[in-house]
């Protein structure tokens, strides 16, 4: 834990660039601003001489030089200029420091930003229909806090290049979900995914994420597939969010941040955590990050679709039934980010949320026993849907890994790949005007293959290169 001196000698050590990044965003052509004369405490920076001063314009020296009477004016003059941009410098600070070294600048709060049109408005847009089909879309299930095995089954799509870049150029990626619980990564996933949807973005691809019943139980605090190592994640973001929330009370300009434990008590009854104070504070942290409004849900969750369609394919967590496509998918995704974002509960998350139907729950169609897939109520349900032709979903493990159903108009994707679920060799779904459906995999028995679907009237679902009887895979209800 970063204790209160730490936390002051971490500040003291950072004051100084910080401040001389903000003089040179100020005014870039000044030479003098090279050197910071004042922290932001409004103490003079000790590894500036004095002889340094002297040589600067009586302005810089009026403007810059501490007023023993008024300790803080230094530090309120400058802040009050670039406030935004002081919180949102913090904002990356912590950004690059709990997402595993990821630089994602905020440009909401930057003031007359210069990033692409891309970076700065796909925050605000939640988009249910694409009606053209792009030129190549891959599919991706379930990633469950694995980042290594989420880029693997990147790359299986040559999608990022070995330094975790955007190379899939005009692809529209779809993440049908479930990047919570199970494993230890799940805040950097959201940061990688995050990164992925701005690069994708200004190379003419996309990379839409989806909200799974993983998403839902978390921000209604149901906790019981956490990993220890998930707990720890959360435990040591929060840390560092206290570190930004510090460091930004120490500028007048900007408002004092809301305390994010608000209302979670420091003791949880009913928690057995055996002593382990850390243990405690990991679901603190995970209360505050992920509750309706909490920092990290409103960021990443809303964001996020949970009914979406890309051409002939609907895309869904768990699946969909006519009810649901009646009541609107707008509607649905509409009310799942209303909710997520702090205003209130709604019909959706009554009736379409979390019931065991619910549109991330499920598993009519993703059951991987075909003799329980009811393929005449599918087909009526893909008739309620303009054009849709394959409904592809995730949240069931399929043992033997991506297959299809009812001549492949149910396409089931989770296949257990992070080490907390089943460990499964990644794969992804691809579809492309060429060359139709394909399954990439990382499985070494097809190396250098692709699983290729074969007409129906020869063999309906499974590819080519899947064997009838494959390795089994752990069974677990995700």
């Amino acid at each position: 834990m970063i204790d209160n001196n730490r936390l002051a000698r971490l500040i003291q050590v950072f004051e100084a660039p910080l401040c001389y990044i903000i003089k040179k965003l100020i005014n870039p052509s000044d030479p003098y601003s090279f050197v910071p004369i004042v922290s932001l405490s409004g103490k003079p920076n000790p590894n500036t001489k004095l002889s340094q001063t002297k040589t600067q314009t009586p302005k810089l020296q009026k403007n810059l030089l501490m007023d023993k009477e008024k300790p803080n004016n230094i530090n309120s003059a400058t802040c009050q200029q670039v406030p935004n941009l002081l919180s949102s410098f913090v904002d990356t600070f912590v950004d690059f420091s709990v997402s595993g070294g990821l630089f994602l600048p905020n440009y909401q709060n930057a003031p007359h930003s210069t990033a692409p049109a891309s970076d700065r408005n796909y925050e605000n847009a939640l988009k249910t229909r694409y009606p053209t089909p792009p030129s190549r879309l891959v599919a991706i299930g379930d990633l469950h806090g694995d980042l290594e095995k989420s880029k693997e089954a990147l790359r299986l799509a040559n999608l990022i290049n070995d330094s975790g870049d955007w190379t899939g150029g005009s692809t529209t990626v779809v993440q049908v979900g479930d990047v919570l619980d199970r494993g230890g990564d799940e805040i950097k996933i959201l940061y990688f995914l995050e990164r992925l949807r701005r690069q994708a973005a200004r190379a003419g691809g996309e990379v839409i994420s989806m909200n799974g019943n993983h998403e839902i139980m978390n921000v209604c605090r149901d906790f019981r597939c956490v990993s220890k190592s998930g707990l720890e994640e959360f435990r040591v973001w929060a840390e560092w969010y206290r570190v930004g929330q510090v460091m930004k009370t120490l500028c007048e300009g900007l408002e004092n941040p809301k305390n994010i434990f608000e209302g979670i008590p420091k003791s949880l009854y009913r928690v057995n955590y055996d002593g382990d104070e850390a243990f405690v504070e990991g679901i603190r942290a995970r209360i505050a990050a992920l509750r309706p409004s909490g920092p990290i849900s409103a960021r990443f969750l809303s964001k996020n679709v949970t009914v979406l369609v890309v051409g002939d394919s609907v895309f869904v967590h768990g699946g969909l039934k006519p009810e649901h496509v009646y009541y609107g998918l707008e509607k649905i995704n509409e009310d799942v980010r209303d909710w997520i974002n702090g205003l209130g509960e709604n019909y959706t998350l009554k009736h379409f949320a979390r019931k065991k139907d619910a549109v991330v729950w499920m598993r009519d169609f993703s059951d991987d026993s075909k003799k329980k897939c009811d393929c005449s109520a599918l087909e009526l349900l893909l008739n309620t849907i303009p054009g849709a032709r394959r409904m592809i979903m995730g949240h069931t493990i399929q043992k033997n890994g991506i297959n299809g159903v009812c001549e492949n108009r149910a396409i089931r994707i989770d296949v257990g790949m992070s080490k907390g679920c089943g460990n499964g060799l990644p794969e992804v779904l691809e579809i492309s005007e060429n060359l139709g459906l394909r399954i990439l995999t990382s499985n070494p028995q097809y190396q250098n293959k692709y699983k290729a679907y074969l007409d129906s009237e020869r063999k309906e679902g499974l590819g080519l290169l899947i064997p009838e009887q494959g390795p089994k895979q752990v069974e677990v209800k995700a």
